[in-house]
């Protein structure tokens, strides 16, 4: 066990990398670099859930604030900053790459999660699995427009995490959103929860690596 928790500070390129670095105790395996939705920050209760369950199993995991929340401490992001919030994670991957053996993994909770899918299909082969928590299939009403038309070119494995209430998509939109993707995927479906996949209150966290190691597993067979 044992492990540590520190922040995490690399102003080294052109964009910032800012977080929390969670070390597991031992031998270091996978790293998973992991950021946050639109109205949050890298200290969000699920992803610190999230966070200490994969640095139990081993994994050396950041929290990192996309660039728009270094920006600034409140409000959303804007379209026109997306570009320069898949940056950072890219960094951020192409960091914890350099520092850490094992496979990296990439995960976000909705605007998060999204960004890094797009930043998947635009670069492939860039990150060995992702992780999507309460992915934004459609704005809450509508269906009609989702945000999809990328997941073709993810061959990348993928497991979602999803509330059977989140008003972002059904656990119905989101399987058939699933099929269209290039690559193997898991879905993890979370009984009751909303968009904030239950906040603090996270007992599924604790599968949540054992269940992507699986999928990682079985799709590079």
């Amino acid at each position: 066990m044992g492990g540590s928790v520190e922040r995490f500070t690399d102003d080294g390129g052109d964009v910032a990398v800012r977080g929390i670095l969670h070390r597991p105790g031992g031998a270091a395996g996978d790293v998973l670099v992991l950021t946050h939705g639109a109205g949050s920050h890298h200290d969000a209760p699920v992803l610190r859930a999230v966070a200490e369950a994969f640095a139990a199993h081993r994994t050396t995991v950041l929290r990192c604030d996309l660039p728009f929340r270094q920006a600034r401490p409140k409000g959303p992001p804007s379209p026109a900053g997306a570009a320069r919030d898949r940056a950072g994670l890219r960094r951020a991957v192409e960091l914890m790459r350099a520092r850490c053996p094992g496979r990296v993994l990439l995960g976000g909770a909705s605007y998060g999660g999204r960004q890094a899918t797009l930043l998947v299909a635009e670069h492939p082969g860039l990150v060995d699995g992702l992780l999507l928590l309460a992915y934004p299939l459609h704005a809450p009403g509508r269906p009609e427009a989702p945000r999809a038309a990328h997941f073709p070119r993810i061959r990348t494995p993928v497991l979602f995490v999803h509330g059977t209430r989140d008003p972002f998509a059904t656990i119905e939109e989101l399987d058939a959103a699933r099929a269209t993707l290039g690559g193997a995927s898991a879905l993890v479906v979370v009984d009751g929860a909303g968009h904030d996949l239950g906040g603090g209150r996270t007992p599924f966290a604790e599968g949540i690596p054992a269940r992507l190691t699986a999928l990682l597993d079985t799709a590079l067979r």
